[in-house]
């Protein structure tokens, strides 16, 4: 396939409209893949027609570079365009992810898409109305001052025959409007300068809209980028070593001369790969290729044991409060503190390498003809995958052209999208499309995992029980696989692995939730300058490091209120703010929370309990209360109901903040109770679901939701913050049903069993 390069401009100049549609919902159009033109220069952020566009048929198209891979921002970034032009939601389609249309607004994730884009694409709407206002006054002949608008018709106050829409205005035609513009990506504010909506006057914001994506999920008809084929696509597969790190050292290409449909065996430095004419094709010759791996001299901790005692005893940076790795400033002083303590506690806890889980293991299309690519793949961060692919072909980004196409699942896997990098070396060697599909065991080894963390805290009490020194210590390992900017080098596995990240954040979740007068909240990393780091590829994982952190301390913080003798919420909110208390108290509220001032053992084989936590990520707060009943004969952990409150600020979509809870808690409660990475001293071992255990909808408990809605303060996202307090609200209610207390993750039945024979 070969495309012509041009530039947007050229693209849409003799089109009329600004937006290509291709439709990907009809049978035909499921095995093609849409083959966008390659541009000749970036979108403009200064340009209004890069951001939205008003066809004839009355729609407006809004481009964007975040990406909808079933979190909801798709629906919800149109609610917020259809609200400040004044248009119907129907009205508005989401153009998400493609780099030829889109400019860069940085990575979908980090619950940043609401709290971030939103005000983004708030303001060029709103700059969008202003203009479509001024071309309304000239052809009605009437004042800005006295025009309305309804559903995308402008029309005279004093004579509302007078009207015309929006469609009439501008369809077919460019704004050919600037915009002011400050920063880049996530800190890009666009049109400062334009008054936007206030929200009490909001209609559209703050409804619960069905989601625009789900229809095609619950049909079959979705395209996802697994579905995606083009004219003469060939099929790869990788070829991995079981030990991690090991290079191949001979490749016997005859040993696959019986297998038809083979086209060619690509080595790159120590990346082996097979392309076929079909898939099962590839499959067979990816199984059957002979390749001679090296011995790697770099080993991993031969367990978990070993795993805690390298983070504990190797030498690590101390991120101390820098702000760029999450560091929270210090309070008071934390040694004075503990000198007037008339009690002190200590705990460790521990967290363990655990996996994305993505259901469909990672699959990536990509068309290199000479030194122009187009990409197909679900990335996160559309712009940080065409950076790799064009360093990894040592080619100029603009050269690349990345499409969107979602995949099932991410959770932070996907914002290193080595997949795509794979099928752009391979379709290079061949000339020709290259999809590549990788495989359950291939993903489940070869996916970067969140990383193991190590906490320690000690706090001191004063003869009051006034909580006056708190001393928090995370040790954990960096990412090695953080976004693929152009100074971290490429991580791409097989092209010269390095270990280029530096970790931190662990810190967010440490405690910096209450507001203590001496506090020390510290995170440090195992940094690949100081120690030859574990060769076990990490990368951000849903509410990365905070999860673990945030476990830490409300189990501590629980431990102290119950040898206090105090209600463990009660015991808290002396130390919390206005709405971190709100939150707290709506959760205990709506769960019928009892005052449990000591534990009331239960009778018999099936012990009932009940815990709280809470948790503040990036300013969405949240509070999680437990019921779980642990069976004292096997140590089964059930978790019967599962009881959030959040406030996130304001609202966009009830229902998808509930969705977003609802998947949190869940996706946390499979954390808690079943999955850690299995390993060695060379290689991973927890290779498909049996090994590597999910929770099933048999284990999914009753949920009960409370939202706090706070139309006055701007929205701070709900894509991460609720999964955060699951793991020490079970923890908790587990202490509360067998006075046992779980400090390490997950709450396996042995493990269960094992603290509740220690205490016998």
């Amino acid at each position: 396939m070969s495309t012509k390069s041009l530039s947007r401009r050229e693209f849409v100049k003799d089109t009329g409209v600004l937006v290509v549609g291709v439709s990907l919902a009809g049978p035909a159009s499921r095995a093609m893949g849409q083959s966008g033109a390659l541009t000749d220069h970036e979108p403009d952020p200064a340009s209004l027609d890069s951001w939205v566009a008003v066809a004839e048929d009355e729609s407006v198209t809004v481009f964007s570079s975040k990406v909808e891979y079933g979190q909801g921002i798709q629906t919800s970034l149109a609610q917020i365009v259809a609200e400040e032009l004044d248009v119907s939601f129907a009205q508005i389609k989401m153009d998400l992810g493609d780099t030829a249309k889109s400019v860069d607004q940085f990575v979908t994730a980090g619950s940043r898409t609401i709290s971030a884009a939103g005000p983004q694409l708030r303001q060029v709407a709103a700059a969008a109305r202003q203009e479509l206002l001024k071309l309304a006054s000239a052809r009605l002949e009437t004042p800005v001052s006295q025009l309305t608008v309804n559903a995308g018709v402008v029309s005279s106050v004093t004579d509302p025959t007078r009207k015309i829409s929006y469609g009439k205005l501008l369809g077919g035609k460019r704004f050919d409007v600037r915009i002011k513009v400050s920063g880049t990506g996530m800190q890009m504010v666009l049109a400062p300068d334009v008054r936007a909506k206030d929200p009490k006057d909001y209609k559209i914001v703050g409804a619960s809209v069905p989601r625009v994506d789900l229809p095609g999920k619950f049909t079959g008809k979705f395209t996802f980028c697994q579905d995606v084929r083009l004219p003469g696509m060939l099929h790869g597969r990788m070829v991995r070593p079981q030990a991690v790190l090991s290079q191949p050292t001979e490749v016997d290409e005859s040993s696959i001369k019986h297998i038809a449909g083979v086209v060619k065996v690509v080595r790159q430095e120590s990346l082996v790969g097979v392309v076929a004419e079909t898939e099962w094709a590839a499959i067979q010759a990816a199984a059957a290729l002979k390749v001679t791996w090296s011995t790697p001299s770099t080993k991993m901790p031969a367990n978990q044991d070993e795993l805690y005692a390298y983070l504990k005893n190797t030498k690590k940076i101390d991120y101390g409060n820098m702000p760029m790795f999450g560091g929270i400033p210090d309070r008071g002083d934390v040694a004075a503190g503990f000198s007037r303590a008339a009690k002190t506690y200590e705990a460790t806890y521990h967290w363990p390498f655990q996996g994305h889980c993505m259901l469909a293991p990672s699959c990536s299309v990509a068309d290199v003809q000479g030194d122009q690519v187009t990409v197909w793949s679900g990335t996160q961060g559309p712009y940080d995958t065409r950076g790799m692919v064009a360093k990894t072909l040592g080619i100029p980004e603009t050269n690349v052209h990345f499409i969107y196409r979602a995949e099932s699942g991410s959770y932070g896997r996907l914002e290193v999208d080595d997949c795509a990098v794979d099928a752009a070396l391979l379709s290079r060697a061949v000339g020709k499309p290259v999809r590549v599909q990788w495989m359950r065991d291939e993903e489940n080894h070869w996916e970067a995992k969140g990383p193991a963390q190590l906490t320690t805290i000690r706090a001191g009490i004063d003869a009051s029980g006034k909580l006056i020194a708190w001393d928090f210590l995370d040790r954990s390992l960096p990412w090695t696989e953080n976004s693929p900017n152009p100074w971290l080098g490429s991580t791409q596995i097989g092209l010269k692995p390095i270990f280029p990240g530096l970790g931190g954040f662990a810190a967010e979740g440490g405690g910096d939730v209450y507001e203590l007068d001496n506090r020390k909240i510290r995170s440090d990393a195992v940094p690949w300058i100081f120690a030859e780091p574990i060769p076990l590829r990490t990368q951000n994982l849903r509410a990365p490091f905070q999860v673990g952190s945030c476990f830490a301390t409300e189990s501590f913080i629980d431990e102290i209120a119950a040898d206090l003798k105090v209600d463990s919420v009660q015991f808290r909110l002396p130390y919390l703010n206005k709405r971190h208390s709100e939150v707290l108290l709506a959760a205990a509220e709506k769960a019928g929370w009892q005052p449990r001032a000591s534990r009331k053992p239960s009778a018999g084989s099936g012990a009932q309990g009940w815990g709280i936590a809470l948790s503040d990520r990036g300013g969405t707060i949240v509070a999680v209360v437990a019921n779980v009943e642990v069976d004292k004969s096997s140590g089964k952990v059930s978790v019967k109901e599962l009881t959030a409150a959040q406030d996130c600020g304001r609202i966009v979509n009830p229902d998808g903040v509930k969705s977003q809870i609802e998947g949190n808690l869940i996706f946390g409660l499979s954390r808690t109770l079943f999955e850690e990475v299995d390993f060695d001293a060379v290689k991973v071992k927890s290779l498909d679901w049996a090994s590597y255990p999910v929770i099933t909808f048999a284990d999914v408990p009753k949920v009960e939701i409370v939202l706090l809605n706070r139309p006055e303060i701007d929205s701070t996202g709900s894509g991460e913050p609720s999964i955060c307090p699951v793991p020490a609200a079970v923890a908790n209610a587990v202490f509360d049903a067998v006075g046992v207390r779980l400090r390490q993750v997950p709450f396996k039945p042995i493990r269960v069993l094992n603290a509740i024979k220690a205490k016998l």
